[in-house]
């Protein structure tokens, strides 16, 4: 099989994981894929492959920016405002990187965002299920 079917499997079959997906799953996928970027930009520093390495690190800040942007700030959480911090700390140390080329500045990003990951996929599905209870009441007392 070709290369260029094999991605339009992947293609095919994100798209269709995406559309099944519960806000939890999809944020997971959302670091999940800030991560995959993170590593392919690093890889492409060490090879001196500064065009790919922008991109992937443009990709992968698009996503830490959405992660920080669909934090709801309304609960006044100081989980949910340090983790606002922690993004955009994160969002400034990828442009660092890529303007510096540094590696040690990926393997910091990385390393901030590999406890979130771990952290967000240990939450209990009761805790999950409270949460969408949660969130479907408040939208109910909105209209």
């Amino acid at each position: 099989m070709s290369l260029k079917g094999i991605n339009a499997y992947k293609k095919g079959n994100l798209k269709q994981e995406i559309a099944q997906a519960d806000p939890h799953k999809l944020t997971l996928m959302l670091m999940q894929g800030a991560l995959d970027r993170m590593a392919f930009a690093k890889g492409c520093i060490e090879r001196r492959e500064f065009e790919a390495k922008a991109e992937h690190l443009s990709r992968a800040g698009a996503i830490v920016m959405n992660l920080r942007d669909t934090l709801d700030l309304s609960i006044q959480s100081e989980v949910s405002d340090n983790l606002f911090a922690l993004y955009d700390y994160i969002l400034q140390r990828l442009v660092d990187a890529n303007v510096q080329n540094n590696l040690k500045i990926m393997d910091e990003v990385i390393s901030l965002m590999l406890p979130i990951k771990s952290a967000w996929a240990e939450i209990p599905e009761a805790a999950k299920q409270q949460a969408y209870e949660t969130r479907r009441q408040k939208e109910q007392a909105a209209v």
